[in-house]
């Protein structure tokens, strides 16, 4: 039987163990730095869709434009979540594998930081000379005198002092632990930055409601139902909304000679918290990127339009007077779009049916600076100077009582396709001027009030998400300001034992390029104390 005979096959591992095997070597990838930082390069990267692709939670008739212009591309991209990116369970899945991998990476480095700040510093190497950094010094003290007096110069150090064989007394000394102290301080306050927002994103809520301005009725946050837009975190069940009530007293846009925004001002008063029950109310004014912070919300100018006030006087005298958002479909010269449905008096028409059949619709454009092509009415400036409407008047069944949802901005054309509602007149009108219809209705045009738009956020980690900003920055700053340094020192009798040899050795464990000066004015402070022989300097 030879050599060869003799070797032991490797045994089977069972199939516990290597599942156990592939267990741990997957963790320790998955929490490795390396993994991290790939993981938040793709989570900037699967970011990216969110800012070029519609979103359906900002804006689901933009979503629906969208995959109607593309019948092909767009489903797929439906399917995929791209329109959804910030709740899409790839971006989730990247989201929680950060959170992991991150824990998994600087609780370690933590506990391995706390054990390092109770070690002493490590031992004074045997030959100082191979050092980068190295001097050597001859003192006519004894060796304990030299080794506290260079001790006392190394304030701010963490030192330990050893002695060894034959009267040798060594200092190690090291400073820049807050460097990794930092580093750790900026790992951590990622996480929590990171689980703030999370935190956020679930127990927070956005509406957003138009409100007509110069002293219009307002709303309160007390419900969703008051907001045109709510968009709640997935734990908000809509319940517990902070309660909250605004009315804008006015609003003023200033425009640029060729017609662009440059700045929008809005003088509100609210009511938040005990101003509720003491029915007070608080002036403010709201400008862009200035919201009101108030009862952990904040309320947000984000934009603003035109509100047609139309005046409908049927056959038996009585008036409807109503005053509606409509649409700006052109954002530089506010050329808005929209429709008015009002319901008749019942005392003109008990009959519910003959009440529907009598309903009027107003449907066309608002210009705020009226320039006319011939009959076409477009607007040439975005200020309300020379207002004008260019109108549809429709009677019948507008659908107010059927109970559906209708667009705010358009008519339902099936009803105007099947007779329910049939036009009566279309007329461009001024304020002041009016419409009368052949059963004797009439509809004037008062003229117009400005809205603004509004958007309410809430976000109760919104403190944490600055508290974790601020510290995360400080930490790198500390990182990166604050240098590693290892000094040692050994200090034993010469041959003659009538001298002291004083040696030093430097070494950078950052920085290692601007060590070399600061090393020589460290050795200049410590042996200034200490009577030497002679100066000469060895350095390797």
């Amino acid at each position: 039987m030879t050599d060869l005979d003799t070797r032991v096959a490797p045994q089977k591992q069972s199939l516990p163990g290597r599942a156990l095997a592939l267990a741990r070597n997957t963790w320790r990838s998955l929490t490795s730095m390396r993994t991290a930082l790939v993981l938040l390069f793709l989570l900037a990267f699967a970011a990216i869709p969110g800012a070029l692709v519609p979103q359906r939670s900002l804006n689901s008739g933009k979503v629906d434009e969208y995959i109607a212009a593309r019948p092909t591309l767009g489903p797929w991209m439906d399917r995929l979540e791209l329109f959804d990116v910030f709740s899409s369970f790839w971006f989730t899945a990247i989201y929680a594998l950060l959170f992991i991998s991150l824990i998994g990476c600087i609780v370690p480095r933590c506990v391995e930081h706390a054990k390092a700040l109770r070690t002493k510093p490590v031992p004074t190497p045997r030959n100082l000379s191979r050092l980068p950094h190295h001097r050597q010094y001859v003192s006519d003290e004894s060796a304990e005198d030299t080794a506290a007096k260079v001790k006392a110069q190394l304030r701010g150090w963490r030192v330990a002092q050893r002695t060894g064989g034959k009267g040798e007394v060594t200092l190690s000394a090291e400073k820049g632990y807050f460097r990794e102290f930092g580093n750790l301080v900026f790992h951590l306050s990622l996480v929590g930055l990171l689980a703030a927002i999370a935190l956020g994103k679930l127990l927070g809520y956005e509406g957003n409601v138009v409100v007509i301005a110069n002293d219009g009725p307002g709303f309160c946050s007390t419900t969703p139902a008051v907001y045109d837009g709510f968009r709640a975190g997935q734990l908000v069940d809509g319940t517990g909304l902070e309660p909250l009530c605004i009315r804008v007293k006015d609003f003023k846009a200033d425009y640029l000679e060729n017609g662009q925004a440059e700045m929008f001002t809005s003088n509100i008063e609210y009511q938040a918290g005990e101003d509720l029950a003491n029915n007070t109310w608080r002036d403010d004014v709201l400008q862009v990127n200035h919201p009101l912070r108030v009862a952990g919300d904040r309320v947000y100018l984000q934009g603003h339009g035109y509100a047609p006030t139309f005046t409908v006087t049927f056959p038996g005298g009585e008036t409807r007077t109503e005053t509606i958002q409509w649409q700006p479909t052109d954002a530089t010269t506010f050329l808005s779009s929209g429709v008015l449905r009002i319901d008749p008096p019942g005392g003109l028409y008990p009959e519910a049916t003959e009440r529907r059949r009598n309903q009027i619709a107003i449907e066309g454009l608002f210009a705020p600076t009226a320039f006319f092509h011939g009959n076409l009415l477009s607007s040439s400036y975005p200020a309300m100077t020379d207002p004008a409407v260019a109108i549809d008047i429709y009677k019948g069944d507008t659908g107010l009582d059927t109970g559906y949802p209708q667009s705010l901005f358009s008519l339902n054309q099936e009803m105007v396709n099947q007779g329910r509602l049939v036009k009566q007149d279309r007329v461009n009108l001024k304020p002041g001027e009016s419409s009368t219809l052949s059963d004797g209705t009439n509809v004037r045009f008062d003229g117009a009030e400005e809205f603004v738009n509004l958007q309410v956020s809430h976000d109760p980690a919104q403190n944490w998400v600055l508290v974790f900003a601020l510290t995360m920055m400080g930490g790198l700053l500390v990182s990166l300001v604050i240098k590693r340094r290892r000094v040692w020192v050994r200090l034993h009798t010469d041959s003659d034992s009538r001298h002291t040899v004083v040696e030093l050795g430097g070494l950078a464990r950052t920085d290692q390029a601007g060590w070399g000066e600061e090393f020589d004015r460290l050795c200049e402070r410590l042996i200034g104390e200490v009577k030497t022989v002679n100066t000469d300097k060895q350095e390797n």
